[in-house]
């Protein structure tokens, strides 16, 4: 796959996700509980941290698609549903967090009754769809990418942990995770230098290997 992106896959992963990780760790200091929620959501360091995670998001987003310009010829079909699963789950939870990040603040002040409230209707399933299809998004990515050699398998397996603590990636420290794995992987392709060959062959792990078979 020609594109820019790929050669920096690597430390695009690397970085995005060890500053995913750090946001959400800045989150869970930054949320003081002591305080009532209303009270929280009202602080200033709560609501730069909130904001700030939406903005590692896009990140996050940059690293899966560079990583599936570096890697995803090896994985061919599977790889591109592995894709689209994660990317499709990642953009829904992104969308969540920038409702905290920056609608949050504002409801805290103007209607503070609407969040003591709870969710339902359309909202509890908007919620409940980011939280789901995060999680299955980064579990299929993780299966499918293993499968498919497009990474090793102890980085799949890490995606599909990451992926089950996911569910609960709205609230921090559940983020960490994924922050950490897309950064694992990261660091394993600036190690290993993956990568498809010129020829067509694959490159695994610094090694060159015949085409694969259609």
């Amino acid at each position: 796959m020609a594109s820019p992106l790929a050669p920096a896959a690597g430390p695009i992963a690397l970085v995005s996700g060890l500053v995913f990780a750090a946001v959400d760790v800045s989150r869970l200091l930054a949320a003081d509980k002591s305080l009532d929620r209303i009270d929280m959501m009202r602080q200033t360091p709560f609501q730069v941290t909130n904001a700030l995670y939406w903005v590692v998001f896009i990140g996050l987003v940059l690293a899966l698609v560079s990583v599936y310009y570096r890697l995803g010829d090896r994985a061919r079909g599977l790889g591109a549903v592995a894709f689209c699963f994660a990317l499709v789950g990642t953009l829904d939870m992104a969308g969540n967090m920038w409702f905290d990040g920056f609608a949050g603040p504002w409801i805290a002040d103007v209607a503070p009754g609407a969040i003591l409230a709870g969710g339902s209707g359309m909202l509890v399933i908007g919620g409940l769809s980011s939280y789901v299809l995060f999680a299955v998004g980064w579990m299929v990515f993780g299966i499918a990418g293993w499968r498919s050699h497009m990474f090793p398998a102890w980085i799949g397996l890490l995606f599909v942990a990451a992926g089950i603590l996911g569910y609960n990636a709205g609230l921090p420290p559940y983020g960490i995770p994924i922050g950490l794995v897309m950064a694992t992987l990261g660091w394993w392709i600036i190690r290993t230098g993956a990568r498809l060959t010129a020829s067509g062959g694959q490159r695994v792990s610094g090694h060159a290997a015949g085409p694969r078979a259609a």
